[in-house]
C-alpha cells in the first residue's frame, strides 16, 4: 500500500516510519525530507565538519531505516530516537578526533556567507558557532538540542540518557558560558552592551 503524496505533510513521523517498514516507498522518502535538515544541522554544529556530520547524518537514518520494521509506535519519537543515534555519532566522532595530533587535524571548513549575503548575520552565527565549539561537548549537546532544535528538556533527558535536572543544569552552564565568551564581542556583531 503506498499512501498518496499530497496526504503525507499531515502524517507523522512515527506513522511515515511505520509506513515504510511495511513497503511504502514515498513514506521514507517523505520521512528523509523531513528529518535530515534538521539532523545535518544538529550534527554540524556538534561537529564543526560539514563533511562529517553529512556522513554522521547518513549513518544515522540507515540506522532508522534498519529498525523500522521492530518500531514499536507509542515508545518514543522518531525524532528523540534519531537525535539520540546522532548524539551518539557525533559523541564516538569527537572522542576519535581527540586522539589526533593538532597538525593532523582535517581543516575545518568555513561556512561563512560571501560578501553579497547579509555580513551581520555571518557574523553572529560564526560567533555563536565559535564559541559553541568551545563548549564542552555534553553542555554543547545539551544547548544545542534546547535553544537550536528546540526540543523538550524530557526529550533531551530521553537523548542524552540523563535526569530532567541534568539537563537543566547543563544548559544553564552552557547559556552562562556562552554569554562570557561572546561578552567582548557584542559591539562587533552587532549587538549593544547592556
Amino acid at each position: 500500500m503506498t499512501v498518496p503524496l499530497d496526504t503525507l505533510p499531515d502524517v507523522s513521523d512515527e506513522a511515515l516510519l511505520v509506513l515504510y517498514a511495511n513497503g511504502d516507498r514515498a513514506a521514507a522518502r517523505a520521512l528523509t525530507l523531513r528529518l535530515t535538515p534538521r539532523v545535518l544541522g544538529f550534527a554540524a554544529r556538534m561537529l564543526t565538519d560539514r563533511t562529517e556530520a553529512e556522513d554522521v547524518t547518513q549513518e544515522a537514518l540507515l540506522r532508522l531505516w534498519r529498525i523500522a520494521p521492530e518500531w514499536r509506535q507509542g515508545e518514543a519519537k522518531v525524532t528523540t530516537w534519531l537525535y539520540r543515534v546522532t548524539s551518539n555519532l557525533c559523541t564516538d566522532r569527537l572522542r576519535r578526533r581527540r586522539g589526533i595530533a593538532l597538525d593532523d587535524a582535517p581543516e575545518v571548513e568555513d561556512d561563512t556567507p560571501s560578501a553579497e549575503q547579509d555580513l551581520m548575520e555571518g557574523e553572529r552565527m560564526a560567533a555563536l558557532d565559535a564559541a559553541l565549539a568551545r563548549l564542552p561537548d555534553r553542555q554543547r549537546q545539551a544547548v544545542l538540542l534546547r535553544h537550536i532544535e528546540g526540543l523538550t528538556n524530557p526529550d533531551i533527558a530521553r537523548i542524552m540518557d540523563i535526569g530532567v535536572e541534568a539537563v537543566e543544569s547543563l544548559t544553564a552552564r552552557g547559556k552562562r558560558a556562552l554569554a562570557a565568551l561572546l561578552s567582548g564581542q557584542r559591539e562587533r556583531i552587532g549587538y549593544e552592551e547592556g
